[in-house]
């Protein structure tokens, strides 16, 4: 038996599907009693075969019910919640009332770049395409600042209380938010993807593939040029300084313990960590969708859906994550 390729892809729309959908244990071939007589093993055969029919199983009827409706997507389907066969919700997932969202927050007219809660701060901060940074507040999901630098912003980050680091084109922006000054440092050639702070450095990677570091000099409370670290022969796309190491071997270095294949390209990768402590990667693909993978066995848990793609993840304390899609939109989750 064949299987079906729209089902693995979680879209298929037919009812009944002549391929396989899931394992043969969720299939169930029924066969009609015959009126045959024996007279011949070939008759009997050939009347079994016609005679034969198909019934989807109920774990086939879940699958479908997990295929988002186009129209729900666009705000206008003329079946509704209740009579369509579709998914009319952002979410689903595999178990009761795994996560849920909490609530949108509007303020982006264009792609989110980056999400972040400083820790112990009860703002959120998000920026986007458009060039600005909002400043949210977490008890009231309301947008208490909007800072305009006039640019595409690409990254965002934050060091102490009042320092925010703002990657764009050709520059990294650093602001004040206590005296509302603003820095401006030159040497990127095109964009600043990633940023990164660690013992008085600020490091940037950027498209060309190198990573420019600055010193912070106390005394004058200004950055000058470090180092240009180069090695890569495309744009750097993150960075990470420290961090927890799951498979290292004992001479050094590190091995793979599992590769998890996506139809899809990958945009973004967060960890977080449901209600019961459990790891759970939240894995964003080019389809408009969040795959929510346990980790470290990658058993899917769940799924979102966005207008457009999901380029920022995020996790919050308290069981909360964040989605930033290409409309603007910036989702709250919480598990």
């Amino acid at each position: 038996m064949v299987v079906c390729k729209y089902w693995q892809r979680g879209c298929c729309n037919r009812y009944p599907c002549p391929f396989l959908h899931g394992g043969d244990n969720k299939w169930v071939r029924e066969a009609k009693a015959s009126n045959s007589n024996s007279n011949s093993n070939s008759n009997s055969r050939k009347t079994e075969k016609k005679e034969m029919v198909w019934r989807r199983t109920e774990e086939k009827e879940k699958e479908k019910e997990r295929c988002l409706c186009k129209y729900f997507l666009h705000g206008h389907c003329k079946y509704g919640a209740d009579r369509c066969r579709y998914l009319h919700a952002w979410s689903w997932s595999t178990g009761a009332h795994d996560f849920s969202l909490l609530t949108p927050l509007h303020g982006h007219s264009k792609p989110i770049t980056a999400i972040l809660q400083p820790s112990g701060s009860d703002k959120l901060l998000s920026s986007s395409e458009d060039g600005t940074v909002n400043f949210w507040d977490c008890h009231t999901g309301q947008c208490i600042l909007t800072l305009n630098f006039g640019t595409e912003i690409t990254c965002i980050m934050t060091d102490g209380p009042s320092s925010l680091f703002v990657g764009t084109r050709d520059s990294v922006k650093v602001y004040n938010t206590e005296n509302n000054t603003l820095l401006s440092l030159s040497g990127p050639a095109g964009l600043v993807y990633g940023l990164a702070a660690h013992d008085n450095k600020l490091f940037a990677g950027t498209q060309t593939g190198e990573i420019l570091v600055w010193r912070f000099n106390p005394g004058t409370s200004s950055f000058y040029p470090y180092a240009c670290l180069t090695g890569h022969r495309q744009a750097v796309r993150s960075l990470v300084i420290g961090g927890d190491v799951w498979a290292k071997k004992d001479k050094g270095g590190m091995e793979v313990i599992y590769t998890h294949t996506e139809e899809h390209g990958v945009l973004a990768l967060c960890e977080t960590s449901d209600a019961t402590g459990q790891s759970v990667l939240s894995c964003s693909v080019n389809d408009q969708t969040v795959r929510l993978y346990n980790l470290p066995s990658f058993l899917e848990r769940g799924r979102i859906f966005a207008k457009k793609e999901v380029q920022a993840l995020q996790t919050g304390p308290g069981g909360l994550f964040f989605t930033g899609d290409g409309t603007g939109d910036l989702k709250v989750w919480k598990w």
